[in-house]
This record gives C-alpha cells, sequence and structure tokens, in this order.
C-alpha cells in the first residue's frame, strides 16, 4: 500500500460561498430617505361601513375630519438581508413607521380612528424574478388586516398628478359599473351617515382627493416624489392581504373582507424661505360585503415637523 494513500470523504472541495453584499448606507433608502421624521396634519375618511340586515339596509356612510401623525424612523444597521436561492441574496433597506388617525370633530381620548405599525422598503431589483427597483409597504391594523403593498418610486420637477377618487360601491364581478347611493348626497337625510359633518363638504364626498388639492392652492411645488403601491400584482409582482376570520366570514360571505388597497404618497418640496417638505396621500381600501365593493378613502396633508 502506498504510504500516501488514504481515503478522501470529501472529493471535491464545496463552493465558496459568494461574498457578503457591501453593508447598506443611508442613501439606499433611494427616495424614501425624505419620509425620515415626525409628521402632521389633516385630512378626510370616509368608510362604508357594514350595518346588520335587521336594521334593513346593508351599510352605513362613516366620514370623519381628522388629524393625524405619521413618524418615519431608519432600520438601523447593516441591511435587511434576504437571501436567494436562485440568485445571490440581496439586501433592502427600510423604516419603521407609525401611523395615528383621529376624528377632530370627537373630543379626546376616545376619538382614534386610526393606529397603524408598519415598514416601508426599498427593495433593489433581482434577475430572478426580473423585477425593476421597487418599494413596499407592509403594514398591520388592530381591525385584523395586514397587508403588503409593492410598486415604483419616482421623482419629477414640479407637482404632483392627483386624479379624483370615488366613492361610489361598486359589483365585485363587474368593478366599472358604479353609481352614487343616497348616502353621498349631503343635502339628504338619513340614519346611515355620519350626523357630524363640521368641515365635511359636498365636494370633499364626491371627490375625497379635492383636499389634497385644495391644500395645494397658493403653493407652488418644485419638486414631487412618488410613492405608489398596491396590493395586486401590478405594476410589481407581489403583496398581498390577510384578514381575520370574523372580517372573512364563512359561508354566507364576509363580514367585511378587505380585497385590495392601493395607495400614493407624494412628498412634495414647496417653494417657500426656505423651501420645505410637504407629505401628501391618498388611499383606497375596497372592503367586500353583500356583494359589492365598498370604497374605504382616506386623504391627508402633512407637514415635518421634525426631520
Amino acid at each position: 500500500m502506498e504510504p500516501s494513500f488514504g481515503y478522501n470523504p470529501n472529493p471535491s472541495p464545496p463552493p465558496e460561498p459568494p461574498p457578503a453584499p457591501a453593508p447598506v448606507q443611508a442613501s439606499d433608502l433611494g427616495l424614501l430617505t425624505g419620509l425620515v421624521g415626525l409628521w402632521g396634519g389633516k385630512g378626510f375618511n370616509a368608510i362604508w361601513r357594514p350595518n346588520p340586515l335587521v336594521s334593513g339596509q346593508d351599510r352605513f356612510l362613516e366620514l370623519n375630519v381628522t388629524g393625524e401623525t405619521l413618524e418615519f424612523e431608519v432600520i438601523p444597521g447593516g441591511g435587511i438581508p434576504n437571501r436567494g436561492l436562485l440568485q445571490s441574496g440581496i439586501l433592502m433597506a427600510g423604516l419603521r413607521y407609525l401611523q395615528q388617525i383621529t376624528d377632530a370633530n370627537v373630543a379626546p381620548p376616545n376619538n382614534g380612528l386610526h393606529l397603524e405599525p408598519g415598514l416601508w422598503l426599498n427593495v433593489p431589483g433581482t434577475t430572478n424574478p426580473a423585477v425593476a427597483a421597487s418599494v413596499a409597504r407592509l403594514a398591520s391594523i388592530p381591525h385584523g388586516t395586514s397587508i403588503l403593498a409593492q410598486g415604483l418610486a419616482s421623482q419629477a420637477s414640479g407637482g404632483p398628478t392627483i386624479p379624483p377618487v370615488s366613492l361610489n360601491p361598486v359589483s365585485i364581478q363587474s368593478p366599472s359599473a358604479s353609481s352614487p347611493f343616497p348616502e353621498q348626497n349631503l343635502a339628504t337625510e338619513t340614519v346611515f351617515r355620519t350626523t357630524e359633518l363640521t368641515g365635511i363638504t359636498q365636494s370633499m364626498v364626491d371627490d375625497p382627493n379635492s383636499l389634497l388639492l385644495a391644500a395645494l392652492q397658493g403653493q407652488t411645488i418644485v419638486a414631487t416624489i412618488t410613492l405608489q403601491v398596491s396590493t395586486s400584482d401590478l405594476p410589481v409582482p407581489g403583496g398581498g392581504i390577510a384578514n381575520t376570520a370574523f372580517l372573512a366570514g364563512g359561508l354566507s360571505g364576509p363580514n367585511a373582507v378587505t380585497a385590495r388597497v392601493s395607495s400614493t404618497f407624494w412628498l412634495e418640496t414647496v417653494q417657500g424661505s426656505p423651501n420645505f417638505l410637504q407629505l401628501q396621500y391618498s388611499q383606497t381600501v375596497l372592503l367586500n360585503f353583500n356583494g359589492l365593493s365598498w370604497p374605504h378613502v382616506t386623504v391627508a396633508t402633512l407637514r415635518q415637523s421634525s426631520p
């Protein structure tokens, strides 16, 4: 036997692991960078709530003038790793946030409407799947819904393009066909709508985004960063919604299941002495119950109180 003979339990050495990605720097937040800080302002909330059928009607339209605080903090460390099987892992950067919305027409402390902790992520482009760089928003609310909405970030000179948005319920089967319901006419008396309407106008109900346009009157917007995300697969594949059993309902249908969420945030540089930042957003949540999709629309205009 050759003196040098010996069994090799590993005839071929394992491949070298790929090099670790470079640490993420603050600039890797990309177009999310300007969100960091504490924001405050006011807005408008409109939601069709399910109403027990024993009353003879299936819906109630809640309308609220809102106050809001929204705080963003950088997630510390060297980046958020995503390990991959089909391609090398990626590093994301992100912000954690806390949103609190109150009813401006109700005295504290029991005037809370919405509490939402969540994350914004800046996601690099990938090769498998072949998806361009994107942003993602992850959110959970105590009512029993969690969302992951993904989309695109862009920047341009000048002000934002804010399209109209409607509160008209639509058929789940034919979402393109819609018409207003009586509760949307503030001149129509009804017990199935909010009674305290201080600060709420018909134009706000007809188009909640009109409140955002009104806030821009007299301002010169130098530049706008747009963050547009959705729980659908367009324009970026991925995302989705999880609901509690109560919301999802049973064989008779849902109590009020969240079916789709889409939101657009406009981070605006406003001309001034000096220039300042302004954050506007419009979000539409479709709640499905009793055969229809009922829009839940929230809009607000916020100013940065501390970076």
